[in-house]
């Protein structure tokens, strides 16, 4: 006689109400599996497969957990199987983590500045000036006034027909003459806020001599480690987003992919995140499966005040993203990410506790727990402790 200790109870009620079926037999999607679902099946998944097949509405993702659960691991792993699909992927790399797998592809990371300086000005006008709304806002740290508003419309519009690549300098030189003018304040901020791009702690990364570099092929890795401990990285980074926006949506292009690590970046700066969320909403048109990558779920609690708009925005904007791969979180985090996203109470609770490697999987309305497994093609790409053991560059 064989005597069973059960160490877990779950009756069918338990499992409807997590929204986990009984069987959990993964999402039924063809291709090279990520992991295993909770009932040792294969799980496999592709945002543009998973939208075709009706399983989701829209391709946004988020990734979130702790330091350490696995979050690089999967976002390598989605990306290497997409890039066998002949997916396009760009990579927006604050810490510098993806050389890699720009290795894989025969290619090497982009360091703004040092290789180049890169255009991030849509070709549609009204697009155009949207976006430098936005980044002039960013880098200013505070949104723009009706009357800033007023003059930096008018600037652009009085430049030159087909504008030029160079859009920032011709708008800095426009405004140059009243940088010294304590009798014209707005024309004086937006030329200051202009003069950071051209001559100050931005120069060299969104302006430059000759042309800007030029995104080609399927892989795309844009190196911003250099601006991490910087205050610049939230501008660096909405600039590198939108120039990226412009090769993976591109109307001849396989549908791809564009991964943001360290969201927060974004998410923290309300000018970048009404932009951000515009874009958004233009992902399935665009063929654009946007991918933020966060650590901590109280990055956007820091978002402007309890009830406010730009709270709300973030908010939403996580919410719009219907597949979300959730990692282990602790117990005050869980809870912020519970709110945030309206996750079930059983839910809330498999964060605190799910082990290194493991996330539960929300796809439109179905939900997965699912273990990962690299295989040999994945380790190249997803070992990111090898500073911490000392291996050779």
């Amino acid at each position: 006689m064989v005597a069973r200790a059960w160490t877990h109870w779950a009756t069918s009620l338990d499992l409807r109400s997590l929204r986990l079926p009984a069987h959990d037999a993964g999402t039924g999607l063809r291709g090279r599996a990520l992991g295993t679902s909770l009932r040792g099946y294969d799980f496999v998944f592709d945002p543009f497969d998973a939208y075709r097949e009706g399983l989701i509405t829209n391709p946004n993702m988020i990734v979130a957990g702790s330091i350490g659960a696995g979050k690089s691991t999967l976002v390598k792993m989605l990306l290497a199987r997409a890039l066998e699909r002949h997916r396009r992927v760009v990579v927006i790399d604050p810490k510098g983590e993806y050389g890699a797998l720009a290795s894989t592809q025969g290619v090497r990371a982009l360091a703004l500045g040092r290789d180049g300086w890169c255009n991030p000005f849509p070709d549609d006008a009204r697009d155009a000036l949207e976006f430098l709304r936005a980044l002039v806002g960013t880098a200013q740290g505070t949104a723009l006034s009706s009357d800033q508003h007023y003059v930096l419309d008018e600037t652009y519009r009085r430049l030159r027909v087909p504008r030029p690549a160079r859009v920032l300098r011709a708008l800095y030189e426009d405004l140059y003459a009243f940088i010294s003018s304590s009798s014209h304040p707005i024309e004086r901020s937006l030329a200051l806020t202009l003069y950071r791009f051209i001559e100050g702690d931005l120069a060299g990364l969104f302006d430059g001599e000759g042309e800007p570099m030029r995104f080609e092929g399927s892989t795309i890795v844009l190196d911003l480690s250099t601006l991490w401990s910087s205050n610049a990285l939230s501008v660096a980074a909405l600039s590198a987003v939108a120039a990226a926006q412009q090769l993976v949506g591109s109307s001849d292009a396989e549908p791809g992919y564009l991964v943001l690590d360290e969201a927060w970046a974004l998410l923290s700066d309300p000018q970048a995140l009404r932009w951000l969320q515009g874009s958004w909403k233009l992902a399935r048109s665009r063929g654009i499966s946007h991918v933020l990558v966060l650590h901590r779920w109280t990055d956007v609690g820091a978002v402007g005040n309890e009830g406010s708009a730009e709270r709300e925005r973030a908010k939403g904007l996580l919410r719009e993203c219907e597949t979300a791969w959730l990692f282990r979180q602790p117990p005050n985090e869980a809870r912020e990410m519970s709110t945030a996203l309206g996750l079930h109470d059983r839910e809330e609770r498999y964060l605190v506790s799910l082990p290194k490697g493991a996330a539960l999987v929300r796809y439109g309305v179905h939900r997965s727990i699912v273990r990962f497994r690299p295989d040999a093609r994945d380790v190249v790409l997803i070992d990111t402790d090898g500073a911490m053991r000392g291996d050779a560059e």
